[in-house]
């Protein structure tokens, strides 16, 4: 009776072991399952070979059409707009950006879509299995959609010059890429009107990033801090991130350069290479900012956007039968107003709140009008100042806590801009 018991108790161990080894075999073969399927649920199916579509979007593109034109089964193209929808939704292509489909060499099937939506992100749409077992059966698998930043390489970069017509002619004769120097103008719109503060050896410095992949220079980054000395004036500002509700730029002191009004209520991008230092000639005849003329004129191409220089109420947005044009009048408190004159199209109507930076309008030449131009007052209590020469308080300063952290921060940037 021992003997059999220990037969029995014996081939259990054999019968133990030899599962053990079984189990271990199949686990070793990557033919029988997939090592990365830790989560079956979330498993994305991973071609042997990849081969890219690039799809580029034309003007009257949309994504049905261009999926449709490359061979894309209509339930399919649907399956992936479905699950990019909650992340992105791929109705607001841009015109000039690519769509990339990813296949698989061998079958062609799709298993991934492509597209950067931006500067900052790119959608991702995978292909995902619903089993530990990678199949390409439709009934096995489910779309996932994600966004992530693009991986940049970030090169830190120097630039400066001196004005000898226009910060813009500077830009191109210290071979600085114009994109960083709008980005520039943007950190210092608070600050200064580069159609008509900039004189004759006016000069700049920043520090910012570039940006890479693969090593080619693709865009300038992020700029950390700027100098402009503008007729011996010094102006500096340093990005700082204080905390997520107060992110932006900052002079010496620690105030946030951010104020109720931008200098210019034409964005430098849009006037910056038509400009040059001295007497702005508009219209026949030189304007200057006298007791018959209290308004600034900015010269513009018809159509160049125009935006609220503060925040505010619509107090009159239509035609101004005095000579004006088109016209368009922000209340921003009980002290300000902003006028905006000889427009071209209205955007905004009585009654309507609007933002600092928001377009309202665009430049035109109607009314009393010889020519393209932006008629540009600021009222103080009932009376016409000159816009460019109103002291207004500075920004939102950083709290005491954190004043030393921004201390240490900038003192890099100092030494950069100073050497």
């Amino acid at each position: 009776m021992k003997k059999i018991l220990y037969t029995i108790f014996f081939l259990a161990i054999i019968g133990i072991v030899g599962y053990l080894l079984y189990e271990k075999s199949i686990s070793n073969n990557p033919g029988n399952t997939d090592l990365n399927a830790i989560n079956p649920a979330t498993q994305q199916i991973k071609a042997a070979t990849d081969r890219v579509e690039k799809i580029k979007i034309t003007k009257d593109s949309t994504y049905g059409a261009l999926m449709a034109t490359s061979g894309v089964p209509y339930k399919l193209s649907v399956s992936i707009y479905d699950a990019a929808k909650p992340v992105y939704d791929l109705v607001k292509i841009r015109i000039g950006r690519i769509i990339e489909l990813i296949r698989d060499k061998d079958t062609d099937e799709i298993y991934e879509l492509r597209y950067k939506i931006d500067t900052e992100d790119e959608l991702f749409v995978s292909r995902m299995a619903t089993s530990s077992v990678a199949t390409s059966s439709e009934s096995e698998y489910f779309w996932q959609a994600e966004l992530r930043p693009i991986p940049y390489e970030l090169r830190l970069k120097t630039a400066a010059g001196t004005i000898k017509t226009s910060l813009y002619q500077a830009a191109l004769d210290n071979e600085i890429d114009i994109r960083a120097i709008i980005d520039l103008a943007n950190a210092f719109q608070w600050e200064i009107d580069f159609a008509m503060d900039p004189r004759v050896n006016d000069t700049f410095k920043f520090v910012y990033e570039e940006r890479y992949l693969n090593n080619k220079y693709i865009m300038p980054g992020q700029i950390f801090a700027g100098r402009y000395v503008n007729v011996g004036k010094q102006f500096d500002v340093y990005y700082f991130e204080e905390s997520e509700d107060n992110i932006g730029f900052f002079d010496v002191d620690g105030n946030s350069v951010q104020k109720m009004f931008l200098k210019a209520p034409v964005a430098f991008k849009y006037i910056s290479s038509g400009y040059t230092t001295g007497p702005r000639y508009v219209g026949g005849q030189y304007q200057v900012f006298t007791s018959s003329h209290r308004a600034i004129d900015y010269a513009a191409a018809i159509g160049t956007p125009i935006r609220s220089v503060g925040d505010g109420t619509v107090m009159s947005a239509g035609w101004n039968s005095q000579g004006y044009g088109n016209y368009i009048s922000v209340r921003h408190n009980g002290t300000y107003t902003t006028n905006y004159a000889h427009l071209s199209k209205i955007y905004v109507k009585y009654g309507q709140k609007v933002s600092q930076s928001d377009v309202i309008g665009t430049v035109g030449s109607t009314g009393f009008s010889t020519g393209p131009h932006l008629h540009y007052e600021m009222v103080k209590n009932n009376v016409k100042i000159h816009p460019l020469r109103e002291i207004l308080p500075p920004g939102k300063p950083i709290r005491d806590e954190n004043k030393e952290r921004f201390f240490a921060e900038i003192k890099k940037w100092q030494k950069m801009l100073d050497d």
